[in-house]
């Protein structure tokens, strides 16, 4: 939110590929200030583009970066740096130099990070910010800066992951082959850390779910003085398996996922350190292995601890445990608890008196900071209010600051602000209306701010936190929109039945006449974790309503109760249920567009993609007096099927809430399709999976009702690649144009 082949699928007729997969593109002229799905979809970006590898230099004082020039074969990237003060840029490594680092891979031909003419996707920065690591699919590149020779520390057959440099420079670690691995910067040689992984016990190594649903972004981490690492040993012996089926091999191969489902096993994970120099590698005393997760692991900034973040299998109870690195014996040091559920956060961070830590938590309702000592026993509580902590930024100790993201001003945007460790000076520093992505210097004096609003392109600026005038790294102005006219997007609010304000936006046709009659194309996602009514830029979604408000449709999107954004509070009236709340919030916002004297009630469509789907599905099978017709892309049909973490969070465990578990999945429902419905779903779709899709169609079929299936054969969750994106938004929009008819009648 992922056998055999499935010949009797196709046999039996129920999609017929010579009427779905004709050419059912739209062969609209493209006219100066029209926009089409083709040139939507295509490059260049009507998105603009945004430089690749943003990081900081070890120093804090350049700001490096890829630029690319060409496309496809011809592209050629180069790393570059400005200067943070000066804003003067300069060639960090030719394009020539970045393609010999990693020559082993040219003659691939599945390259994960496009190497050969074209620069490594990943790098880097050595500490002493002296040389670049290059990273590969199957090798790593060491680049000398001051002499401007390169060197291959790793290579081979095997595919190499989640490369990095110890603090101290003088190592580097990978996995591979489901094992940890280290090589010496100075010599070359390499050593593995752990050698019994594989396939079904990875060794540092994640899985599939613990990425997808916890946001764990690697499974080792080094300690702070370079001597151990600890890692996460993922047991998936008892994790079910799910086949994704090659559709263009003859003999019908597959791929299995191990993909846990609600009532079934997860992995088994377990904490060790192991020491760089090498022996053998110590399990640190978490608990209970099964049914629990290890969701976050940091080490202490004395490299002697390590601080474990265990989180039960219902998710209502996080312990944050103390481990010593060497005996493994651990204590805990604080628990969270929550009635409905417990969202992890990335906000920990020890100080380096050693004696306090920076911890966040939705007990108030809201996310908020707080500052405790390492006795276990909180400090201070830093923010509060009818608000959330998004993420922190950084901490500057010598001054005492701790910078972070935050819905203060609007739950519509998200600003940067700053507070001291004794909870006074709490201010706002970012001042543009819209969306700020920050990435702090390592001195936390400076920050790099991806800006955009409802109109306007993502941009890149460096600022100072002293407020000196911003350094524009990327206007990334896009000539080109001028053409369109675009049409504002207008921020409301809605009131529901029983008092609620929700967000909502909405787009009119440009030459938009109130006494006119329109149609009206609702867009959702409804999900938590994700908001739809942002003042951010949209990108090819933005441009299709566009698209189809130039065409003459209303386009209308509301944040229900249980998205994201309005804290803790608002999320939980989705606890045991999907879909009842959220589809009870979309009607209201129904039945204030119905108030509008310039819309046709019944010409009401809805779409989505994944929630958005599922909730598509809700719609139509459930509110047919409302929706017209509608678009479900990659829709999760039946909670059975998605896995463990993500629905027994919402909807609880499946042996104490079978029935949550039916009336939250929209396929039970399907024979009370009226409308019309069109779905769209990958068959190599890992996170949700085809069988989701098929579960309807089998369920319509019993039912006697239609329904019009997109099968894109291979694609993953997002049939993201141009060739299908454009095949499937110009079904889209032509579904919707003949379901919903032309906008502006009298």
């Amino acid at each position: 939110m992922r056998a055999t082949a499935l010949p009797f699928f196709q046999r039996a007729g129920l999609i017929t590929y010579g009427l779905l997969f004709a050419c059912l593109h739209l062969h609209a002229q493209e006219a100066k200030g029209i926009l089409t799905v083709k040139r939507i979809y295509s490059q260049p970006s009507l998105s603009g583009k945004l430089y690749r590898g943003v990081q900081w230099t070890p120093d804090g004082k350049t700001v490096s970066y890829f630029d690319s020039h060409g496309q496809g074969n011809e592209d050629r990237s180069e790393l570059w740096g400005l200067d943070a003060a000066t804003g003067q840029r300069r060639v960090l490594v030719t394009s020539e130099k970045m393609a010999a680092i990693l020559t082993a891979e040219k003659s691939s031909q599945s390259q994960a990070t496009g190497l050969g003419r074209r620069a490594a996707s990943q790098y880097a920065w050595a500490p002493n910010g002296e040389a670049i690591l290059f990273i590969g699919s199957k090798a790593l590149g060491w680049f000398e800066l001051k002499t401007q020779t390169a060197r291959i520390l790793v290579q081979g057959k095997e595919a190499i992951a989640d490369s990095k440099i110890s603090p101290d420079g003088k190592y580097v670690s990978f996995v591979r082959a489901h094992n940890l691995y280290v090589v010496d910067v100075a010599d070359g040689k390499e050593r593995a850390l752990t050698t019994t992984g594989s396939e079904e016990i990875r060794e540092g190594e994640l899985d599939w779910v613990y990425p997808e649903e916890l946001d764990l972004k690697t499974a080792y981490w080094w300690s702070p003085d370079s001597q151990r690492i600890a890692f996460l040993e993922m047991d998936e012996r008892k994790v079910s398996k799910y086949p994704l089926v090659d559709f263009e091999s003859f003999d019908g191969d597959a791929d299995e996922e191990r993909y846990p489902v609600p009532g079934g096993s997860n992995p088994v994970v377990s904490v060790y350190t192991v020491a760089v120099a090498g022996g053998k590698a110590i399990r640190m005393d978490a608990g209970a292995e099964t049914d629990q997760y290890i969701p976050r692991v940091d080490w202490l900034r004395d490299s002697k601890r390590l601080a474990i973040q265990r989180l039960n299998r219902p998710q209502t109870q996080l312990d944050l445990l103390r481990a010593d690195a060497e005996t493994g014996k651990s204590s805990v040091l604080l628990t969270e608890k929550d009635a409905y559920w417990i969202n992890v956060a990335d906000d920990l961070r020890f100080l380096k008196d050693g004696k306090r830590f920076l911890w966040s938590s939705e007990r108030s309702g809201y996310r908020h900071l707080y500052l405790y000592g390492l006795d276990g026993k909180e400090i201070a509580q830093l923010t509060k209010g009818d608000w959330e902590v998004t993420g922190v930024e950084a901490v500057d100790e010598e001054k005492g600051i701790v910078f972070f993201n935050a819905t203060e001003k609007t739950p519509l945007e998200r600003h940067l602000y700053q507070v001291g460790l004794d909870g006074t000076g709490f201010a706002r520093i970012t001042r543009k209306d819209g969306m700020h992505t920050i990435q702090f210097s390592p001195d936390a004096a400076a920050f790099v701010d991806t800006y955009s609003n409802a109109m306007t392109p993502q941009q890149q600026w460096i600022s100072n936190v002293g407020g000196s005038a911003a350094i524009a790294l990327n206007e990334n102005k896009v000539a080109e929109l001028a053409e369109y006219s675009l049409s504002p997007v207008e921020f409301l609010s809605v009131e529901t039945h029983d008092g609620m304000k929700l967000n909502a936006w909405i787009i009119k046709p440009a030459n938009f006449d109130a006494a006119k009659k329109y149609p009206v194309l609702v867009y959702t996602y409804g999900g938590p974790h994700a908001q739809v009514v942002l003042n951010q830029w949209g990108g090819p979604n933005f441009l299709w309503h566009q698209l189809m408000a130039q065409k003459g449709v209303v386009i209308f999107a509301l944040d229900n109760r249980g998205s994201t954004g309005r804290g803790h509070l608002f999320e939980e009236p989705i606890h045991l249920r999907f879909g009842a709340q959220e589809m009870s919030d979309q009607r209201d916002g129904v039945a204030w567009l119905k108030l509008q004297p310039w819309i046709d009630a019944a010409r009401i469509g809805i779409w989505g993609w994944s929630y958005g789907g599922h909730m598509t599905l809700h719609a139509m099978f459930e509110d047919p007096e409302d929706f017209k017709a509608g678009f479900a892309g990659g829709p999760v049909a039946d909670w059975h099927y998605y896995d463990t973490i993500y629905t027994e969070r919402y909807i609880g465990l499946l042996a104490k809430n079978e029935q949550g578990y039916r009336d939250s999945s929209p396929v039970e429902k399907a024979g009370q399709l009226r409308g019309k419905l069109l779905i769209a779903h990958g068959t190599g779709d890992d996170n949700v999976h085809f069988a989701n899709t098929l579960a309807v169609v089998d369920k319509l079929i019993g039912s006697g009702k239609d329904v019009e299936v997109l099968p894109f054969p291979g694609r993953g969750h997002g049939v993201s690649d141009p060739p299908a994106r454009i095949f499937l938004m110009n079904r889209v929009t032509k579904f919707f144009l003949e379901n919903l008819g032309p906008g502006g009648q009298q």
